[in-house]
């Protein structure tokens, strides 16, 4: 049976880990994971807490509700954006407070959404739908595609970073411009020109200086 190339693509996507779906290129080499980490506006430390922050809330969700919920946690700078359906509004409620307890967690984007869990069709078009928006990150220049986190849901795609109010723009810009995306939500962490070239500066991140276009 032939399968269409876009829907291929998705459903090889859809088995990566989630760990992996914040960051472009997808790599599996420590080096070049090595090399998003310093282009990260991110300290290490910081980075470290946020892998772990979303390990202890995927088990945490998982030991009280099992299957009963499709739950996703993408941590960034110790904030939390819960993705994903539950049943009710109470199951809601408890997960956004279980998760706000973990160690190290500054705030919660609760986008739970009461429905019936998605499919695995549906799962794989979001991460074709984010894979589309990272690549046309790439093509649209102007900020670095590793400062902004996508995240898709039901079609709808959050953004999640450090950046400053000009690649703010340029990302939602491009994400509500791509096909299929229903909707974009803006969870970027905005700062000032000088704050970002100083986090660039920290991390190694010179070749596109925040506030200065190529």
């Amino acid at each position: 049976m032939k399968i269409a190339k876009p829907l291929l693509i998705a459903t090889l996507l859809a088995g990566l880990t989630p760990a992996l779906q914040g960051c472009f290129p997808v790599v599996a080499t420590g080096v070049a994971i090595g090399v998003l980490s310093v282009t990260d506006r991110r300290t290490t430390g910081t980075q470290a807490e946020d892998e772990s922050i979303e390990w202890k809330a995927s088990n945490r969700i998982g030991e009280k509700f099992g299957d009963k919920v499709h739950v996703n946690a993408t941590s960034y700078n110790r904030k939390v954006l819960l993705t994903g359906e539950v049943p009710d509004e109470q199951a809601r409620n408890e997960i956004g407070e279980l998760v706000a307890k973990i160690d190290n967690v500054q705030g919660i984007y609760n986008e739970l959404q009461v429905a019936g869990i998605s499919s695995l069709s549906a799962r794989s078009s979001d991460t074709y739908i984010t894979s589309k928006v990272k690549t046309r990150f790439i093509d649209a220049g102007g900020f670095s595609p590793n400062h902004v986190k996508v995240v898709t849901e039901a079609s709808v795609v959050y953004l999640l970073g450090i950046v400053n109010d000009r690649e703010a723009k340029a990302a939602i810009q491009v994400a509500r411009t791509t096909a299929g995306v229903r909707k974009v939500v803006n969870v970027l962490e905005i700062v000032s020109d000088a704050e970002a070239r100083r986090l660039d500066v920290l991390s190694g991140n010179k070749s596109q200086s925040s506030g200065e276009k190529k």
